[in-house]
């Protein structure tokens, strides 16, 4: 089961420090008990939604940290892509795979599969013994979707003015956190139904 998706910044950003990753967009799934230790569960709704936000914060943190290792490692000078070449700056994008060890920020081991895209970071966490190919798969689906139809590479693209666009691929792409198998046709046919929904 994945754990959570979220969109992220990779790239210093003027408003932030260097070390800084903003989190633009997450969604948990699968019960919060899940995420929560002992002594967290008699926190108070409040409470466990700033603890929350702060474990995917520190996602963000790391997955942010192998990004720019990964791209100091290959020496690629990043070209700002215009409008419409999406599918370049994906297939251009920096992947990788990190594990998160137990406590460090869930109470389990988990694997964080990462896309860094220009200065966006796209994530999922997944369980250990989750199949990290076709999670793989998913992410860089979810990835294109996002780029593709809700242009998020261009200038003053308000990812957080999505959500409700992002929410609805991914209860089509990761319904609850499962993933799916896609065959051609299933594949076609979620495509036009992203691709109508996105147009509204």
């Amino acid at each position: 089961m994945v754990r959570c998706f979220l969109i992220h910044t990779v790239c210093p950003v003027t408003a932030l420090s260097a070390g800084e990753s903003r989190v633009l967009y997450s969604r948990l799934f699968g019960p919060d008990e899940g995420a929560l230790t002992d002594q967290h569960r008699e926190l108070s709704p409040e409470e466990r939604r700033l603890l929350q936000k702060e474990k995917v914060a520190m996602v963000a943190r790391q997955v942010r940290s192998a990004v720019s290792l990964s791209r100091e490692a290959s020496g690629q000078l990043l070209v700002e892509v215009v409008p419409g070449e999406e599918a370049l700056a994906l297939q251009e994008a920096d992947s990788g795979v990190a594990r998160l060890r137990a406590g460090d920020p869930f109470s389990e081991e988990m694997s964080a599969l990462w896309l860094g895209v220009q200065s966006l970071g796209f994530t999922l966490v997944c369980e250990p013994h989750e199949n990290l190919l076709l999670a793989e798969g998913t992410l860089r689906n979810l990835t294109r979707y996002c780029l593709e139809h809700m242009h998020m590479l261009g200038q003053g693209s308000e990812v957080l003015l999505r959500s409700n666009r992002i929410d609805a691929l991914l209860s089509r792409l990761l319904p609850h956190g499962q993933l799916l198998f896609l065959n051609h046709r299933f594949a076609q046919s979620l495509e036009k139904e992203v691709a109508a929904y996105m147009v509204k």
